[in-house]
């Protein structure tokens, strides 16, 4: 059983915050999925550094403070939803041209890192809320990782199933997924 610290009350409460902004994870996954030649294993190493993402930002949250998360609200925002839709606009652009332009591939260290760090940023300001009212901070930053982590493997291969089937168009589909995402976070 749990410890006696964390009430029933507060778990449904982590619980449903993580399924929240595991849900972003999700639905930009199936975005990023779409893409042709997302390998199982690179779709893994996406969301093992998603999970870790929505473990360190809540993480950072929770020790940041109440006026850091008013301050850096709509910044947070705003960064998410720019690096969106630039890695949206991108794989539009490139689906147009059919390939012939460089590409920025999800699975690069880098694309990798910019992503899970855009489904990741809402779990900052998360996290400052939360450090307010409860005190099991190991229980809120596991729960956001596993559930961040399962999510975007799971919107991952949903994506790979939907691009097998929509052949070229899946790109410019993922690609704007994101761009909307990415208009919503800056909305």
């Amino acid at each position: 059983m749990l410890e006696a610290s964390v009430q029933s009350g507060q778990l449904a409460a982590i619980l449903l915050m993580a399924v929240a902004l595991g849900l972003d994870a999700f639905s930009l996954g199936i975005g990023v999925g779409m893409r042709s030649g997302m390998r199982l294993g690179y779709m893994l190493g996406i969301s093992f550094m998603i999970a870790l993402f929505h473990m360190l930002m809540p993480l950072l949250g929770l020790f940041a403070g109440h006026y850091v998360g008013i301050l850096l609200g709509h910044v947070t925002g705003l960064a998410a939803g720019g690096l969106l839709l630039l890695l949206g606009g991108h794989m539009i652009y490139n689906a147009l041209r059919g390939g012939e332009g460089q590409r920025i591939h999800p699975t690069a260290f880098l694309a990798m890192l910019l992503f899970s760090l855009s489904v990741s940023i809402d779990s900052f300001s998360v996290g400052v809320s939360l450090g307010m009212f409860v005190d099991d901070v190991w229980l809120i930053v596991v729960s956001f990782g596993i559930v961040g982590g399962l999510m975007s493997i799971l919107g991952l291969l949903l994506g790979r199933q939907v691009s097998d089937k929509l052949g070229e168009y899946g790109e410019m589909l993922g690609g704007l997924i994101l761009v909307i995402f990415g208009i919503m976070f800056i909305i």
